[in-house]
């Protein structure tokens, strides 16, 4: 019977579900209604999600042939378009979606020659979008919460915008049906892979991804100056590199990612003879290797390869700091992060398949490299561990489940632990509201506050790419402000303004004395906040909405002229380092009592500031020497200044000998 107040789809999720409990809509209906709270409101929809969680339970019993036959992809499609129009009041295009014949509702079906090929690699592109129904990125995030199979409810958000990007934000059923049947042959391709040479893999250990091989590209490690082809693998402990031989691999290296010690995985570039030509390879350090294990990844244009493999190794890395962090109270526990990391890169391998032209970024589709980056991240993976707690992997749609039965083997469990959560086998995984509003409120923080950096960020790439010169130009330009600042202070230190002059000393002294330093900064940043509010009730903003630089030359300046400038100003820096390079050595040569009488002199003078230091209180010092400086300054210093003394003081500087320098050309 219809429910005249539900849409079409969502009249059919719920018979669907009553065939598929093997019961009655009404006693269906009458089981939501006896725990309904008429105070929470939105009756359809909560129909709707009571609906699919009862059905969710049966599908996830037999997943590996419900995707196989595609009834699983078609009823979660439904169930997303159900949850999304629950009432004919919420439709847009209520003649799109009728649905009393399933066969109506798949409105592109794929060749059998075809089905293996990838969407966005061919011409198979238009089956992405169809005239039938789409679903938005709130239904895609409610079933990840549910069943962390095409999505994780931690970054189902970012997963659905990376993969719907060519499709307007909307995923369509093709695209959908599409991506799990690949997630699906990632899964079968996963347990094909073979183990490491001379390694034994442990229980809960599992191949996550294999390159090197002869059917895929190559894999290069770089010790100092040789290279060595070989096998690179990833579990979910470790990764593995095994040499090529002449007919077959060396036994493997193990770089065990699982070990709670200081290491870590960054990019690097490689080249011939060790010279960083190539932006193409990772570099894995930890105390147990001292020079790193450098393993390069070649491809002709991009190092969309190198990202690949950095992401997924700093996934796996974080996720055992991640467990080390905040501690699984218990193996199983620790074993459901495992399995949603396993299928967050799952997901990764599926979408990269698709998306093939122009690969995904990959941190969008796993989580702890994508919170390891993001604004307020860590904040996320408190929450993340808070929920964790309350899972239980043997929920038939737990990510534990999932991999179960898709025929991945399941690591040991002791009968405790198995009792204590067979005791909650009717919730699905996620589903708890109360677990997911604080996870929830992290992630749309930091969604928020992403959006902000980026923006941020693109505002700031048109600056990477200019030149010195333009970057010269654009400081002076930012420092513009600060010049008549800069030239009314020093015309006060020249006794040019006697007044101004004597009431800066004035307030120098009153605040030393005082000890008013602190009130004296407080007032300044008060004075910060007013020039704030004034600029913003003024709408400088919006006056000045951009800075103009002007990279023209004077028109009144030659070509010839601009060189002569430019090669000044290259002979004055260089002046300046060598400058301060002779500085540092002749300090060096007293300090070492290179030059023992300069030496003596130099120890005498410090012992002497300190006994002023250590006996006079440090504000008559300041007092002392803001007078001093501004007396030197004035015309009465001007005449008692003595060049003499000047002359004796540059005669001793020039006569100690800076330490020798010998430059050669390799390191000893």
């Amino acid at each position: 019977m219809e429910r005249k107040h539900l849409s079409s789809i969502a009249n059919h999720v719920l018979r669907t579900t009553a065939q598929e409990l093997g019961t009655s809509v009404e006693h269906l209906v009458e089981e939501f209604e006896a725990g309904w709270n008429p105070e929470v409101g939105d009756y359809s929809r909560k129909l709707m999600e009571f609906c699919s969680s009862k059905a969710l339970i049966s599908l996830c019993q037999n997943i590996e042939e419900r995707l196989n036959n595609g009834s699983y992809s078609r009823f979660t499609y439904d169930m997303m378009l159900a949850w999304e129009n629950p009432s004919d009041a919420l439709l847009e295009k209520p003649q799109a979606v009728s649905l009393e014949n399933e066969d109506s509702k798949i409105s592109v079906s794929l060749p059998p020659d075809l089905d293996d090929i990838p969407l966005f690699y061919s011409d198979l592109m238009p089956l992405l979008v169809n005239d039938g129904p789409s679903v938005g990125e709130d239904a895609f995030v409610w079933l990840g919460s549910l069943v962390p199979l095409v999505a994780d409810i931690v970054n189902g958000r970012f997963t659905f915008e990376t993969l719907t990007a060519p499709t307007g934000n909307r995923l369509f059923f093709p695209a959908y049906d599409k991506f799990l049947k690949e997630i699906d042959n990632c899964m079968k391709h996963l347990q094909k892979q073979a183990t490491p040479k001379g390694v034994e893999l442990a229980d809960d250990e599992y191949i996550l991804h294999v390159e090197g091989m002869a059917t895929t590209q190559r894999v290069v490690r770089h010790i100092e100056g040789t290279s060595w082809p070989g096998r690179l693998t990833l579990t979910n402990h470790a990764l593995f590199f095994e040499a090529s031989g002449v007919l077959t691999y060396d036994d493997a290296l193990k770089i065990d990612l699982s070990r709670d010690i200081e290491h870590g995985v960054k990019p690097a570039a490689t080249g011939p003879w060790g010279a960083p030509l190539f932006d193409k390879a990772i570099i894995y350090e930890s105390p147990e290797f001292q020079e790193g294990v450098l393993l390069e990844f070649p491809e002709m244009t991009s190092s969309t390869r190198r990202d690949h493999w950095l992401a997924l190794t700093k996934e796996v890395l974080l996720m055992h700091k991640f467990l080390s962090k905040f501690k699984a109270e218990s193996p199983i526990q620790a074993w459901e992060m495992h399995a949603r990391t396993i299928l967050s890169i799952i997901r990764l391998h599926a979408a990269r398949e698709m998306l093939r032209i122009c690969p995904p970024d990959p941190t969008k589709f796993l989580i702890f490299a994508l919170y390891d980056e993001l604004p307020k991240g860590d904040y996320v993976l408190e929450q993340l561990a808070e929920s964790l707690n309350k899972v239980n992997i043997a929920q038939p749609c737990s990510a534990h489940s999932m991999l179960r039965k898709m025929n991945f083997s399941e690591p040991t469990i002791s009968e405790i632990e198995e009792k204590g959560v067979n005791e909650k086998r009717e919730t699905i995984a996620g589903s708890e509201n109360d677990d997911k509003t604080s996870l929830e409120t992290a992630i749309n923080q930091t969604r928020k506050e992403e959006r902000e950096v980026v923006n941020a960020k693109e505002a700031i790439e048109g600056l990477k790419d200019e030149g010195i010169s333009e970057n010269a130009l654009i400081l002076m330009e930012l420092l513009k402000p600060l010049k008549s600042g800069f030239v009314w202070f020093w015309k006060t230190l020249s006794w040019e303004r006697p007044g101004t002059t004597l009431v800066v000393i004035a307030i120098v002294t009153v605040i030393v004395y005082k000890e008013w330093v602190g009130k004296a900064i407080s007032a300044g940043l008060l004075v910060l906040v007013a020039k704030m509010i004034q600029a913003r009730q003024e709408k400088l903003k919006d006056k000045q909405k951009e800075i103009t630089v002007c990279t023209a030359f004077e028109p009144t300046a030659s070509t010839r002229e601009n060189i002569v400038s430019a090669q000044y100003m290259y002979m004055t820096i260089c002046q300046i380092i060598h400058q301060a390079n002779v500085t540092i050595l002749k300090l060096h040569s007293v300090l070492v009592s290179r030059a023992p009488q300069h030496a003596n002199v130099m120890m005498v003078g410090i012992t002497g500031l300190a006994i002023l230091f250590a006996v006079t209180p440090l504000k008559y010092l300041i007092i002392s020497v803001v007078f001093h400086w501004m007396i030197m300054r004035s015309k009465l210093g001007k005449y008692m200044k003595n060049n003499q003394n000047e002359r004796r003081v540059k005669e001793w500087w020039d006569s100690i000998p800076p330490t020798p320098v010998r430059i050669v050309d390799q390191c000893l």
